[in-house]
């Protein structure tokens, strides 16, 4: 008799679990894709930018402030403002490269 009320409980033990952490991990499931994957993407896009940064480039940085590209190395970028206003940058203050007159007259 023990053993037959003991497997409905069993059963019903395992459901409660399902009912209980199923929509935590569903929370979980939706959040990663809606928040957390395309976090990571952006990053990953902003990280492959930095790296590709070279010598003669218009950027804008996190300021606001757009000037080309005079010296860069690992930490730091030079920038050149106007004709003689050099401003040196953390490198990862570079938030986004501006297309060059010369490149949009390409397309």
């Amino acid at each position: 008799m023990w053993l037959a009320a003991a497997e409905p409980a069993q059963a019903a033990g395992i459901e409660g679990y399902l009912y209980t952490y199923g929509p935590l991990v569903l929370m979980f499931v939706v959040l990663y894709f809606l928040l957390i994957r395309p976090q990571q993407k952006r990053q990953k896009t902003r990280n492959m930018m930095l790296g590709n940064l070279k010598k003669g480039d218009k950027v804008v940085t996190i300021g606001g402030l757009h000037g080309t590209i005079l010296e860069i190395t690992d930490d730091t970028v030079i920038l050149r403002v106007n004709d003689v206003t050099k401003l040196t940058f953390e490198r990862s203050a570079v938030n986004a490269v501006t297309p060059s007159p010369a490149s949009e007259d390409k397309k």
